[in-house]
């Protein structure tokens, strides 16, 4: 390539990973995608749920941190968690420590949802050769 143009220090190869990684990552979004929508759910529910029962540390998570991992503005995931209350998946709980902060935790019906779903996602991306740490631990 010539000096000054973007890309200068790429390979080939370097862009058939790239191209690759793209493809498999998009063959498991949508795989994500049918399967959230056939439980009756959306893309973003189904991760609003994972979020909060897989945030670090505890079973819940505050608004903002889901916003944070949906990198989503807070407004719209407010909304996001409201639909998902609406739909009996979580509820919002007031902190015993801060009055302010707001949990969202799942209710038992998001648990067993999140449950099948995270299942067939660890057995997809398990298809691509990709291994989850951990996999000897239990849940809780």
């Amino acid at each position: 390539m010539r000096k000054g143009v973007p890309g200068d220090g790429l390979k080939k190869s370097d862009l058939e990973e790239l191209s690759e990684f793209r493809y498999r990552l998009r063959q498991f979004l949508r795989y994500s995608e049918e399967i959230v929508r056939a439980e009756g759910i959306t893309p973003l529910q189904y991760q609003l749920m994972l979020h909060v029962r897989g945030f670090p540390g505890r079973n819940w998570a505050s608004v903002g941190e889901i916003a944070e991992r949906l990198q989503a503005a807070a407004n719209g995931t407010v909304g996001l968690v409201s639909r998902c209350e609406e739909a009996g998946l979580v509820v919002r709980k007031a902190s015993d420590d801060d009055r302010r902060l707001v949990q969202v935790h799942l209710l038992p019906k998001g648990e067993r949802l999140l449950a099948r779903l995270a299942t067939k996602h660890k057995s997809e991306i398990a298809s691509f050769g990709w291994a989850f740490k951990g996999d000897a631990e239990t849940t809780e």
